[in-house]
Order: structure tokens, then C-alpha cells, then sequence
């Protein structure tokens, strides 16, 4: 199974990348720390995050719910949505469709 969309992927993901950048430690998805994740230049962050929004978006397609840091990633099939959220609070709808 996958995650159903209908928006250009290019799309969902630079929304996706946008989003678990809100997370604070998002860093730690991939085993880095703190003092790694602040060594890098801006646009090392950004590409950082954006392996990180693509391996979430395929991996939903696995499990609804990705840990991330202290946030969740949740794909709501139902709704055509991922939900991005730190704390149970919700921090930002990536729409599919």
C-alpha cells in the first residue's frame, strides 16, 4: 500500500519538508545531534529535512503513524491529509489532493 495522492509530489513534499521542520529535534529521525544538526549550513538543513519529509511520506505508506523527534507524523487515508503534530498539537495539514 501507498499513500494515495493527487497533487504533484514535488508539492506535497516541499509542504511536508516545510512542516517537520516545526520539529524542533526532527534531527534526531536520523541519529544526529543537536550539536551536528547546528554545524550545518541552511541549505544542508533544508536537504536534511527534505530526505527526511520523503523517507516519512513512503514510510506511511507502511505504518499510519511516523514518531519524528517530539512529533508524529499521521497519514489520515480518509481524509487525503498528513497531519504534522509535536506534543499531540497539531502543527500543520499537508493536503494530497
Amino acid at each position: 500500500m501507498g499513500v494515495k495522492h493527487g497533487r504533484e509530489y514535488h508539492d506535497i513534499l516541499a509542504d511536508l519538508t516545510e512542516a517537520v521542520g516545526g520539529i524542533s529535534n526532527s534531527y534526531e529521525f536520523f541519529e544526529m545531534t543537536e550539536e551536528e544538526w547546528t554545524e550545518l549550513e541552511d541549505k544542508e538543513r533544508h536537504e536534511v529535512l527534505e530526505a527526511l519529509a520523503d523517507d516519512v511520506f513512503y514510510g506511511l505508506g507502511e505504518a499510519p503513524v511516523i514518531h519524528v523527534g517530539h512529533g508524529s507524523v499521521t497519514y489520515h487515508s480518509k481524509f487525503h491529509i498528513i497531519e504534522v503534530s509535536v506534543d499531540g498539537k497539531e502543527l500543520r495539514i499537508v493536503r494530497l489532493t
